[in-house]
């Protein structure tokens, strides 16, 4: 099915919308500059931690398990740090110190260590994302880090491309798949409500592999055309700002499950294809 079959009662396909003005003002080619450093600033600041045997965390759940550690801390710091010097006119929403107005329009939206859990577990499947948001928290630029693989994904202002020890090279997504034939990835297996759940599991009966718990390195497989879906939920707005403009950049579709901006986190789907979105999409939609 392409975009031009769907039917006319179809949720609308949502694409994001192109920078605003405050780019113009901004500066790309700072803006990118300043992501550099604040990737190297949070690497620096947690890989001290990463597999060390006494790594202690807290609970920030009453009821479940969402934990911390002192290398969350240290990596928002360390960020936050940067910008306050270099842009402190901008606005800031992190997982760990929460929000900073700013003035400029423009808002950096942080998640110190996405995938905490792997981090505990000593998995480097974690990231960090670093994400550059207009005033209706559309992304016009991401980044997911993994320092201790040295891989650095990145989308928007024109970039689609990951850094790595193996070289620089261009971001796609692969087309060409059926559903049948697809790879669909997820964090956790209970996907959210059982709700959620249910149709996340109504997708997954119909594809050829279903991989569970790579957190942001889902993404990032999804934008180098090793997989094709990503479904989640639950997810915060620092989880999927910077992942929805790699992907977005290397060509994928990524919206919450009625077809609307995912930017805002919640459920969210994340596609290679017009075509896979839309039959993923209509396996979704009684959640």
């Amino acid at each position: 099915m392409t975009d031009f079959d769907r039917p006319a009662d179809a949720a609308p396909l949502f694409h994001a919308a192109a920078p605003d003005h405050a780019l113009a003002h901004a500066g790309g080619h700072d803006l990118v500059r300043i992501a550099h450093a604040m990737a190297d600033a949070a690497g620096a600041a947690i890989l001290p931690f990463f597999r060390t045997a006494d790594l202690a965390s807290e609970n920030k759940l009453a009821g479940g398990y969402d934990p911390v550690t002192s290398a969350d801390r240290a990596s928002e710091t360390a960020m936050r740090e940067i910008l306050g010097r270099d842009r402190p006119d901008d606005g800031i929403l992190g997982e760990e110190y929460g929000a900073t107005p700013g003035t400029s329009g423009l808002t950096w939206v942080l998640d110190p260590i996405d995938g905490t859990r792997a981090f505990l577990c000593g998995a480097p499947s974690w990231g960090v994302l670093i994400a550059v948001t207009d005033r209706e928290g559309c992304p016009l630029y991401g980044m997911i880090d993994q320092p201790w693989t040295r891989e650095r994904f990145e989308g928007g202002m024109g970039r689609a491309l990951v850094r790595s020890p193996h070289g620089t090279m261009p971001l796609r997504v692969r087309s060409g798949r059926t559903l049948a034939e697809a790879t669909l990835m997820t964090t956790f297996p209970e996907v959210g409500t059982p709700a959620d759940g249910a149709a996340f599991r109504r997708v997954a009966g119909q594809v050829r592999l279903t991989r569970y718990g790579l957190d942001c390195y889902a993404y990032a497989l999804l934008a180098m055309g090793q997989v094709d879906l990503v479904i989640e939920a639950g997810l915060q707005r620092y989880d999927i700002a910077a992942p929805m403009a790699v992907v977005e950049a290397a060509g994928g579709i990524v919206t919450d499950w009625t077809g609307g901006p995912a930017w805002n986190g919640g459920r969210v789907i994340a596609a290679a294809t017009a075509e896979l979105h839309d039959q993923a999409m209509r396996l979704l939609a009684d959640a």
